[in-house]
């Protein structure tokens, strides 16, 4: 087995990583990306350097990895990115805007992403999964209809199957977010 570590809050590295990979592996069936900051959206809390992690974390660092993915990809005829957005990005709570907004920011570069390569042998899957019990929640209250890493990797292998272009996790949030999207913005503030 081979291992590359990358810190994708070094975006100046992310070519120089994929490039890397490719010249170990020769092709790529799948890239997987799955990077995320939870952070704070307490305004006493946070600062101007939380909310650049956050946003470079989340969004700006696998958009750039993606990129560079996605030319060595079309270059090779196929592949497929799985990338892990979130449901909060579906529509940001102030609970957590910055969190929510950097994966708002990923959910829709992936979505352009996909449009982007439609012909070329490359697709991106966005999966949303909720409240996940895992170490970036540990501490927290669980949302309604949380689930676990393992429940979030069936749902990824039945959208694979499937060819789904976007994953809820649990697939129940759909419906939830069809109704709370519509929502009026004052109702919507009065959400946790």
């Amino acid at each position: 087995m081979t291992v590359e570590n990358f810190d994708v809050t070094r975006i100046d590295e992310a070519q120089r990583v994929v490039d890397r990979v490719m010249s170990v592996l020769g092709t790529v069936d799948l890239v997987v990306v799955a990077a995320g900051f939870l952070g704070d959206a307490d305004l006493n809390v946070i600062d101007a350097e939380i909310v650049a992690r956050t946003i470079t974390t989340n969004f700006t660092g696998p958009a750039a990895v993606m990129t560079a993915f996605a030319q060595r990809l079309t270059t090779q005829g196929y592949g497929r990115f799985v990338v892990l957005s979130s449901v909060a990005g579906v529509r940001v709570r102030k609970t957590n805007f910055v969190y929510g907004s950097s994966k708002a920011g990923l959910d829709g570069f992936a979505q352009g992403l996909d449009d982007a390569l439609v012909g070329t042998g490359v697709s991106v899957m966005v999966v949303r999964p909720g409240f996940v019990h895992s170490k970036m929640t540990v501490g927290m209250k669980a949302a309604p209809m949380s689930t676990t890493p393992e429940a979030v990797a069936d749902a990824i292998v039945g959208g694979l199957e499937s060819g789904a272009p976007i994953v809820w996790a649990p697939s129940q949030l759909k419906w939830v977010f069809r109704v709370l999207t519509r929502l009026p913005r004052p109702l919507w503030r009065l959400i946790p």
